[in-house]
C-alpha cells in the first residue's frame, strides 16, 4: 500500500508539471498582452514620443524601475492601451509629456514585493488550482468506487485514473445472492452437472483425500432465455459463496491492453474473495477462435483472451475458484479455452421438455394470482421450443390480460390468449380486411386444417382464427401434439409438407387464384423439403448422404451446402419435386372435401375463430343439409 501511495504522489506531481506547461502555452500563446479586461500593445519608444509631439495621448503610467515602463492610451480609443520601454536616464521624456498635456501617474514598484506578487499569481496560483482539482477529482472517484477503493493511480500513461483497469465485474456477497436450486426448473440434467462444483466448494476435502481436483470451469452452452445465467447464479447461492458477474462485452476496450488488464483485476479480486464463482456471460465475444494465419485482426480482442488463458491456468485451484461462462455460440469458442483444464466441462441448458415446460410455468405461476380451474399442461403442451424466458413471458401477458379485463385473478382463458400472444402477437382489431379477402383468408386456414385432419400422423387442429395478429399474420391454424415428439419419421414430414401446401391449394381450387398470403408457408415448407434431402437423408436420389452442415445450432440454425455446384442443382431439383407432390396431395385431400371446405369457410367466416372441437365437430356431420342450417343459425 506505502508503494502505491508514492507511486501515486509521483504520478501526480508529473500530472501538475504537464498541466502547468499547457497553462504557460496557453498563456504565452493563445492569451497575450490582455490586462485588466483591456488589450494592450508593446510598441517601440519613438512611436511613443511621437504621440506626445501630437499630443494625441490622453493618460501616462510611467513605472519608475530597473528598466523603466511608459503605459499610455490615446484620445479616442477606449480598450486599447500601449506599452513601451523608456531609455535609462532620459530626461526629455518628462518635457514632452508635460508639454502633451497628458494626465500622468507616476508608480514606483517595490523590488521585492511586487515580482514575488506576480509570480505568486502567474505561476503558484495554477498549481494551487490544479492540485485542488485532483485532490477532488480523486475524492470524487474514490466515493464512486465504495470507500475500501484505492486511491486513483494517474500513472499507467493516464490510463487508469478513469478505472478503465478496473474489471467493472459486479460482486455479489453471498448473503445477497437469493437464487438457489430451488428457483430453478425444468433442467435437472444440469442441475445434477453443477451439484457436484456446489458439493466441492461446501466440502473440498472429500475430494482432496481421493486425489481429485475441482474442475476450473464450467461451460453453459444453450439457446437463448434457457436460463444460463440464473443457473450460475444458483450455484453461487447454493454454496453460499459471493459471486462475480460479468459481461463478456465488458472487456473490450477502445485502448489495446485494457481488456487484459480487466482480466487481471478480476482474477485477482476472485483470489482475495475465495471460494468464489466467476461468471462470464457472453464469452463468445472475447473467446472467438483465433485464426491461424498469423495475422491478427483483432489485437485486443486476442491480448484479451490470452490473458483469460493464462489467468485460468495459473490460479490456484485449492482455493475454491470456479469460473462459468455461457455462450449460444460454442462452435466459435477458440480450442485453447475449452480444453480441460480451463473449461473442464460443458453442460448443456437446452430448451424444456413438455414436463420441463410445465414445472417452469408452475414456478412462475406461484407469483401470480390465478382462478382455478388452471390447467398448466395444456399450455405447456401448446408451447413446443418455448425457452424459459418465454414461458415466463406468457404467464406475465396472461396476468397483464387478466388486468386489461378488470379481473383480480388470471384464468385460463388469459393464458391461452397469452400463447396466442407470444406466438404470434396481439389481435389487430384496426385492420378491417374487405368482404373478399376475408373470405379468402378463411379458406386458407380452413385449407390447412382440412388437409392436416384429412392425414393420419398429424398433429391435431386446437384452433382455427381468421382475426388479424400485429405480427402481420392475417389468421393461422394452431396444431398441438398430444405426447411430446422428439423424432419424425419421413411420411409424418411429408404430411406436414401437404399441411403447409393446403392453404395455397385452397385458394386455387376455390377462387382460382393465387396471393402473397401463403409466403410463410412456402417459406417454411421450403426449408423442411431441403432439410429433407440435404440433412436427414429422406431423398430416393441421394439417400444417407450429408450435403449440408448447420451454423450456430443454438440460434437460428442455417444450413449451408457443403457439396460441388452440380449437385447443389440436382439438391434443388429434388426439392423443388417434393414441393409438387405435397401440392398435389393437398389439391386432392381438397378436391375430396370441397363441400366440407366451402361449410366450414362459411362458419369461419361468420365467427371469426372456432376451436378444435368446433371444427371437427362440423368435419364429422353427415347431414349436410343439417350442418348448412346450423352453420347458418349460429
Amino acid at each position: 500500500m506505502e508503494m502505491d501511495d508514492n507511486r501515486r504522489r509521483r504520478s501526480m506531481i508529473i500530472y501538475v508539471l504537464i498541466a502547468f506547461v499547457v497553462y504557460m502555452l496557453l498563456n504565452a500563446f493563445l492569451f497575450p498582452n490582455i490586462r485588466a479586461g483591456m488589450q494592450v500593445e508593446t510598441v517601440p519608444y519613438s512611436t511613443f514620443t511621437t504621440a506626445l509631439s501630437e499630443k494625441k495621448v490622453k493618460e501616462v503610467t510611467y513605472t519608475v524601475d530597473s528598466a523603466p515602463e511608459a503605459r499610455y492610451t490615446l484620445k479616442g480609443e477606449k480598450d486599447r492601451a500601449y506599452v513601451t520601454t523608456v531609455p535609462q536616464n532620459d530626461t526629455e521624456v518628462w518635457q514632452l509629456i508635460r508639454g502633451s498635456g497628458a494626465d500622468t501617474t507616476v508608480d514606483i514598484k517595490s523590488q521585492s514585493g511586487g515580482i514575488w506578487l506576480y509570480y505568486l499569481l502567474t505561476i503558484f496560483g495554477p498549481i494551487l488550482v490544479f492540485l485542488g482539482l485532483g485532490w477532488w477529482l480523486n475524492r470524487r472517484m474514490k466515493k464512486a468506487m465504495g470507500d475500501d477503493a484505492p486511491s486513483m493511480n494517474f500513472g499507467g500513461g493516464f490510463g487508469m485514473g478513469g478505472g478503465l483497469g478496473k474489471s467493472g465485474a459486479r460482486i455479489v456477497a453471498s448473503k445477497d445472492v437469493g437464487v438457489t436450486f430451488k428457483d430453478v426448473a425444468g433442467q435437472e440434467e444440469a442441475k445434477e452437472s453443477l451439484k457436484e462444483v456446489v458439493d466441492f466448494l461446501e466440502n473440498p476435502g472429500r475430494y482432496e483425500d481421493i486425489g481429485a481436483k475441482l474442475p476450473r470451469g464450467a461451460l453453459l452452452v444453450g439457446p437463448p432465455g434457457t436460463g444460463k445465467t440464473l443457473m450460475a447464479k444458483a450455484v453461487a447461492g447454493e454454496a453460499g459463496v459471493p459471486f462475480f458477474s460479468i459481461s463478456g462485452s465488458e472487456f473490450v476496450e477502445m485502448f489495446v491492453g485494457r481488456g487484459a488488464a480487466k482480466v487481471r483485476d478480476l482474477f485477482k479480486q476472485a483470489n482475495e474473495k475465495a471460494p468464489c464463482i466467476v461468471f462470464i456471460d457472453e464469452i463468445d465475444t472475447i473467446g472467438k477462435r483465433r485464426d491461424g494465419g498469423g495475422f491478427s485482426g483483432n489485437d485486443e480482442r486476442e491480448q484479451t483472451l490470452n490473458q483469460l488463458l493464462t489467468e485460468m491456468d495459473g490460479f490456484d485451484n485449492h482455493k475454491g475458484i470456479v469460473v462459468l461462462a455461457a455462450t449460444n455460440r460454442p462452435d466459435t469458442l477458440d480450442p485453447a479455452l475449452t480444453r480441460p483444464g480451463r473449461f473442464d466441462r460443458r453442460i448443456p441448458v437446452e430448451l424444456p421438455d413438455l414436463r420441463g415446460r410445465q414445472a417452469i410455468l408452475e414456478l412462475h405461476a406461484k407469483d401470480v394470482k390465478t382462478q382455478a380451474p388452471l390447467d398448466l399442461t395444456a399450455i405447456a403442451r401448446a408451447t413446443p421450443g418455448a425457452s424459459g424466458a418465454d414461458l415466463a413471458n406468457i404467464i406475465n401477458e396472461g396476468a397483464l390480460r387478466a388486468v386489461r379485463m378488470g379481473r383480480r385473478r388470471a384464468t385460463q382463458d388469459d393464458f391461452e390468449e397469452s400463447v396466442e400472444v407470444v406466438i404470434a402477437g396481439q389481435q389487430r382489431r384496426s385492420t378491417v380486411l374487405s368482404d373478399h379477402e376475408k373470405r379468402v383468408v378463411a379458406y386458407h386456414e380452413v385449407g390447412h386444417a382440412l388437409v392436416a385432419a384429412s392425414q393420419t400422423h398429424s398433429a391435431p387442429v386446437t384452433k382455427i382464427t381468421i382475426v388479424p395478429r400485429t405480427s402481420g399474420a392475417l389468421g393461422y391454424t394452431m396444431q398441438v401434439e398430444q405426447d411430446e415428439k422428439f423424432l419424425t419419421t419421413r411420411q409424418e414430414a411429408l404430411n406436414k409438407l401437404a399441411v403447409y401446401c393446403g392453404g395455397r391449394a385452397a385458394e386455387e381450387l376455390i377462387f382460382n387464384e393465387m396471393t402473397t398470403g401463403a409466403a410463410n408457408d412456402i417459406e417454411q415448407a421450403t426449408r423442411l423439403a431441403r432439410n429433407m434431402v440435404t440433412r436427414f437423408g429422406m431423398s430416393d436420389e441421394f439417400g444417407m448422404m450429408a450435403l449440408g452442415t448447420v451454423q450456430n445450432a443454438y440460434l437460428n440454425q442455417d444450413t449451408s451446402l457443403t457439396c460441388a455446384p452440380g449437385t447443389a442443382e440436382r439438391v434443388d431439383e429434388d426439392v423443388k419435386q417434393l414441393m409438387a407432390e405435397a401440392r398435389s396431395k393437398a389439391l386432392q385431400i381438397l378436391r375430396e372435401n370441397k363441400f366440407k371446405l366451402h361449410e366450414i369457410a362459411h362458419y369461419l367466416y361468420k365467427k371469426e375463430t372456432i376451436t378444435g372441437e368446433e371444427f371437427m365437430t362440423l368435419l364429422e356431420r353427415e347431414n349436410p343439409l343439417m350442418a348448412g342450417q346450423d352453420s347458418s343459425a349460429s
